[in-house]
């Protein structure tokens, strides 16, 4: 079974108290996920942290975090970007 962990310094009490979200989750990173300004460049996710149809989604290329929405198919089509995971939690 995969040991999915949230980002490091952060547990998942404190994703949901910064974000109001008690349903936050840690998900598989093994996910299609694009930026609706780039739909055919595919973002290589590293880590996806989900809140019922909401995601945000650190990817490997820099140091952003993405806000998408989840799709039925489990991939991500994200719209917004974040310098950081707090912002992002309070963007939700």
């Amino acid at each position: 079974m995969e040991n999915r962990q949230p980002p490091a310094g952060w547990t998942l009490q404190q994703i949901r108290d910064v974000s109001g979200d008690t349903r936050a989750e840690v998900l598989s990173p093994d996910r299609s996920v694009v930026h609706c300004d780039a739909p055919d460049e595919v973002l290589h996710p590293t880590l996806v942290l989900g809140f019922g149809e909401l995601c945000i989604v650190k990817v490997s290329h820099d140091d952003d975090w993405y806000m998408g929405s989840l799709n039925d198919d489990g991939s991500v089509l994200c719209w917004g970007v974040y310098d950081d995971l707090h912002e992002a939690l309070r963007g939700l």
